[in-house]
């Protein structure tokens, strides 16, 4: 088996089709078609099935791009250490965030990391599941990631960066949004827009609702913390998301809520961290981790 193998395989996993990963690695069909065949042969399985939306990963399928994925990005890694210099450095750099976590202050120290560093390659994505969260942690795929507690214990370094504080996202005229904070108690009689079950923010939004005595009406979930927000603003039911999380023009609908409910953010890196690693970690120790008092009326 190759790394380039293992490169096609993730490529089309991806796009779900030969040709859409053909164009995005630039190279010609067959050669794509051709590593992927060679690579079923040598392993004695069949890594993808064709379906009328594309090709999918079998079941031994995904649990062997897993471990590719794993395969990749250490490679990757080492390349960019073997080529950074003082004053450049090449390569790719895997961030992962737990859904909610760090949406306004990532992008700016992203932004700044790439004046740094202009020809690297920056990965950026969303993990709702703290569990996946913390496989890929362990598994090696991340350079830093954006939690709220430990990750990776004894492979990672965690660096507390501030607190993050939670907000409750109401309907427009609804009557709390005269209130200064929103009496959690006050909302008993309220349906909720919830996250995915296994999501670290359900999990939050359990505890809160359990220590306050509350038993919810879920009318829907989702995934993300902008679609949450945007169905409470429709009147759809009521949310409570990161304050940093709150999309831009719904500031108005938005609460600190009583008592707070906030959670720490910590970068977890690994130890020894290179050039790209300890800059952004320094950049995210610039940013601003939201309080929520911002979200109270203007008198």
């Amino acid at each position: 088996m190759s790394l380039r193998q293992f490169e096609y395989a993730l490529a089309v996993a991806e796009e779900g089709s030969v040709t859409a990963a053909a164009e995005l690695l630039r190279v010609a069909q067959p050669s794509v078609s051709q590593q992927i065949r060679g690579l079923e042969r040598e392993l004695g399985v069949t890594l993808f099935t064709r379906t009328p939306t594309g090709l999918v990963p079998t079941v031994v399928g995904r649990a062997f791009l897993r471990e590719a994925e794993v395969a990749v990005s250490a490679v990757r890694r080492a390349r960019a250490t073997a080529r950074a210099g003082a004053d450049e450095l090449v390569g790719e750099l895997a961030v992962a965030a737990q859904m909610g976590l760090g949406t306004r202050q990532l992008p700016g120290a992203l932004s700044a990391l790439r004046l740094r560093f202009p020809r690297l390659e920056v990965t950026v994505f969303e993990e709702p599941n703290p569990a996946e969260l913390e496989r890929l942690a362990r598994g090696g795929v991340l350079d830093l990631a954006l939690m709220a507690g430990p990750c990776g214990e004894g492979l990672y370094e965690g660096h507390h960066l501030g607190d993050e504080e939670f907000v409750v996202v109401l309907p427009a005229g609804h009557p709390q949004l005269a209130a200064d904070r929103v009496a959690l108690r006050d909302l008993e009689r309220e349906p909720w827009v919830r996250f995915d079950q296994s999501s670290a923010l359900d999990g939050v939004l359990r505890d809160v609702l359990r220590d306050n005595e509350l038993t919810p009406t879920t009318v829907a979930r989702v995934s993300q913390t902008a679609t949450a927000v945007r169905w409470a603003a429709h009147g759809l039911g009521v949310t409570l998301v990161p304050a940093s999380a709150v999309p831009h023009g719904h500031e108005h609908l938005v609460r600190p809520v009583c008592p707070v409910v906030s959670l720490p953010v910590v970068a977890a890196v690994r130890p020894g961290a290179g050039p790209a690693e300890t800059a952004l970690l320094d950049l995210l120790r610039l940013e601003t981790w939201h309080r929520a008092a911002f979200f109270a009326p203007v008198s």
